[in-house]
């Protein structure tokens, strides 16, 4: 028998406590009720696609920076990885790095592999890119490594406080 991950949520609680009040007073009360959660962690997006059946593109990663030491959070579609370049261009940041886990928590409340879209404990910038505008809906992560959600790309750019950017890395 295994033990769940310290963010999972007992049966009947999808969403972690923080990210359903978020939903709350985001007058987004009825995302509560399409949130999956799945007995396998879902900490990545390839294992979210392969639990919801749906393209790695669909999954909206939520991926936190640090830009000139300032965290700053960066959604993208799980097809794609970050092109650190192109952010530190869009943010005029002088260096930007991935955060260290802790860093990850301090600045969010979730866990990698569970952090959503917006919900977090401290307002951070957002910068979202426009590959998820490709999809008629995406799936992120509701707080644990256990849930998601799914959202209109457009809404979620919307609720998040996003402003859209081209920072996905490309391919030669």
């Amino acid at each position: 028998m295994t033990t769940p991950a310290p963010d999972a949520r007992p049966e009947g609680s999808e969403a972690h406590p923080r990210f359903a009040e978020a939903l709350r007073e985001l007058g987004l009360d009825e995302l509560t009720h399409r949130i999956r959660r799945f007995p396998d962690a879902t900490r990545t997006a390839a294992e979210a696609a392969a639990a919801l059946g749906c393209e790695l593109s669909e999954i909206c990663k939520s991926l936190i920076f640090a830009a000139d030491g300032v965290p700053v959070l960066v959604l993208m579609d799980g097809a794609s990885r970050v092109d650190l370049e192109l952010v530190r261009e869009a943010l005029g940041a002088d260096k930007v790095t991935r955060a260290r886990a802790d860093v990850v928590r301090e600045t969010t409340g979730y866990a990698i592999g569970g952090v959503p879209p917006f919900g977090h404990r401290t307002q951070t910038r957002v910068l979202a890119d426009r590959s998820l505008l490709e999809h008629e809906v995406v799936w992120a992560a509701a707080g644990t490594p256990y849930t998601v959600f799914p959202m209109r790309p457009k809404d979620l750019v919307v609720h998040a406080g996003a402003t859209l950017v081209d920072v996905r890395e490309r391919t030669s």
